[in-house]
């Protein structure tokens, strides 16, 4: 009788780590809508925003990697990016198939406007400082070890 209250304990909505996760994103991702209201952007764009205001011009598999976004995820997002006027898309004629994403004058000048967006996000995890940086420190160590392991199960499978 213990094992079957055991195994039922697992299936509990409380138990699971990945719900609070799920539920703690969700949250955070509504409450970008009212910042990212002025830009035209949703929470996704954004990142992606910033990844180009950051690093400059880069492939899309370089922002998928860096962003942790698939193909089919990443080519709508970046189309309604350029429909919006904000990325160029660029296939060099060495190799069309290898894409090259870049800000545009628009896209540039929306960092001005998104510098707001961090301080009107302050405190939408409502957190001590040090609570929210040992928060941060282990969903970043969380996320690498996840990869890493998927980097060297995609690496095993290659081998066979």
């Amino acid at each position: 009788m213990q094992d079957l209250e055991t195994k039922s304990d697992a299936l509990l909505l409380e138990n699971q780590l990945c719900f609070p996760l799920y539920a703690c994103a969700k949250e955070v991702v509504r409450q970008y809508r009212k910042p990212l209201e002025p830009l035209g952007i949703t929470y996704t764009q954004y990142l992606v925003m910033m990844a180009l205001w950051e690093y400059g011009r880069m492939t899309e598999r370089q922002l998928g990697r860096l962003l942790h976004l698939e193909s089919s995820t990443l080519a709508p997002l970046l189309k309604r990016l350029e429909n919006l006027g904000l990325i160029d898309r660029i296939a060099p004629e060495s190799n069309e198939r290898k894409l090259f994403l870049d800000l545009t004058d628009k896209g540039r000048a929306m960092k001005k406007q998104a510098e707001a967006v961090p301080k009107a996000m302050g405190g939408c995890i409502p957190l001590e400082a040090e609570e929210l940086m040992t928060l941060k420190k282990l969903l970043c160590k969380a996320v690498e070890r996840m990869h890493s392991e998927k980097e060297r199960k995609n690496a095993g499978s290659a081998l066979r």
